[in-house]
């Protein structure tokens, strides 16, 4: 199953970007082959719509799950079209949260908040 986290460096021991839309990095880690590959967050610069955006880069890459402390209703509305589920973070650790997920103890992120048209959107 893969999963992405938004990060602020390409480190399994970076923290968890505060922002998914404009988080630098995603990380994709597969929890059955225990791989991990970052990859820049071509939203992450947007003018607009960069949390529309970023989801679409997770839907492209095939995930299962997101990792967050937050999420925007249009990202949160593209990623559940392609039926990923989207999980909230518990603390800034890469590596607690993933622990935490595998364990099943992640709760769903149902705190969805709307967009900051022209200031923000995550």
């Amino acid at each position: 199953m893969k999963i992405v986290i938004p990060v602020d460096a390409k480190t399994l021991e970076s923290n968890i970007c505060a922002s998914f839309g404009r988080a630098p990095y995603f990380l994709i880690y597969d929890t059955e082959t225990k791989e991990s590959v970052f990859i820049n967050n071509s939203a992450a610069a947007s003018t607009g719509g960069a949390g529309i955006k970023a989801a679409q880069t997770i839907v492209d890459n095939n995930a299962n799950a997101l990792l967050t402390p937050r999420c925007g209703q249009n990202a949160a509305d593209v990623l559940k079209s392609a039926d990923i589920k989207i999980f909230k973070t518990t603390s800034t650790s890469v590596k607690d949260n993933i622990a935490s997920y595998i364990d099943g103890k992640l709760p769903s992120l149902d705190e969805i908040h709307a967009e900051f048209h022209g200031q923000r959107d995550d």
